[in-house]
C-alpha cells in the first residue's frame, strides 16, 4: 500500500464526531473530533480548526488522514479537468432519494473513524471500477464496483449474493432480502460528475436496501483531492 499524500505517524487521540444514523449532513448536532496531540494542533493546514488528522485502518494497516501541508500544492491533474463528455460524465443531482443522505468530508471521516474503531455496522464503499481505484482511493474504504451489483452490466447472481450477504450484512430468505442487520453504507466515486456511486445506490434501492442506511458522498475523489486529503494506492 502506498500513501498518496504525505502523512504523519499515528499521533492523534480522537474523542468523537459521533453522528447518529439518521442525522442530516447540515445538522449541527455532531460533536467535533478533538485532538490532544500537540504536533497535530500545530499543523499549518488542519482538517478543521480543532482537528489535525484522523487515524483509520486500510487493508489492516493504520493510515493517518490529514491535508497536504504544502500551501502551494495544487490538485492532481486527473481531477483538474473542468469539462468531460456528458454523457456519461454528467453533473449529478444534490439528492438521489429523499431518504438517502448526501454527506460531506467531515461525515465521511467520522464514518471511517468509527469503522476503524470496530463499528462493523458501517462500510465505506468506493463504487468505481478498478482502473480508477488503482490511481488512488480514500483510506479505509472498500472497493465494490458498481458493475459487480448490476445484472445489466454482467454481474452474476452469485456475485451479487456474496456481496449482499458477505459484505453488506443482508440475509436472503426464500428468495427475499432481509435487511434487518444490513450495514450503513457510505458510497462515493469520482465526484459530482461521476455516475458510478449513483448507479450503485439506485441498484441497491431496487433490491430493497433501506434508503436510510445509505449515505452518499457526492463530492467523491474530486473534492477529496481538492482538499488535499490523504489517499492510498494498493500495490
Amino acid at each position: 500500500m502506498r500513501i498518496g499524500k504525505r502523512t504523519a505517524p499515528a499521533l492523534t487521540l480522537l474523542a468523537g464526531l459521533l453522528l447518529s444514523g439518521g442525522t442530516q449532513a447540515h445538522d449541527n448536532s455532531a460533536r467535533a473530533i478533538e485532538t490532544e496531540d500537540e504536533e497535530s494542533s500545530e499543523l499549518e493546514v488542519g482538517i478543521t480548526d480543532s482537528v489535525g488528522e484522523v487515524e483509520v485502518t486500510h487493508d489492516d494497516e493504520k493510515v493517518t488522514i490529514r491535508r497536504e501541508q504544502d500551501t502551494e500544492n495544487t490538485v492532481d491533474d486527473r481531477y483538474a479537468l473542468t469539462s468531460r463528455e456528458c454523457p456519461p460524465f454528467c453533473i449529478q443531482p444534490a439528492s438521489l432519494h429523499p431518504d438517502v443522505e448526501t454527506i460531506g468530508e467531515l461525515e465521511v471521516l467520522d464514518y471511517l473513524r468509527r469503522r476503524s474503531e470496530g463499528d462493523d455496522s458501517i462500510l465505506v464503499v468506493d463504487s468505481r471500477t478498478q482502473d480508477w481505484v488503482e490511481r488512488g482511493t480514500i483510506p479505509g474504504s472498500e472497493n465494490i464496483p458498481w458493475t459487480d451489483l448490476s445484472q445489466s452490466q454482467g454481474a452474476d447472481p452469485f456475485t451479487i449474493h456474496d456481496i449482499m450477504t458477505g459484505q453488506f450484512g443482508a440475509e436472503e430468505q426464500e428468495g427475499l432480502w432481509d435487511f434487518s442487520d444490513a450495514k450503513t453504507l457510505v458510497l462515493f466515486c469520482n465526484g459530482p460528475w461521476c455516475g458510478q456511486s449513483p448507479a450503485n445506490i439506485r441498484t441497491l434501492l431496487r433490491y430493497g436496501y433501506p434508503a436510510d442506511r445509505i449515505k452518499w458522498y457526492r463530492g467523491g475523489m474530486q473534492n477529496w483531492e481538492n482538499l488535499g486529503l490523504t489517499t492510498v494506492q494498493d500495490d
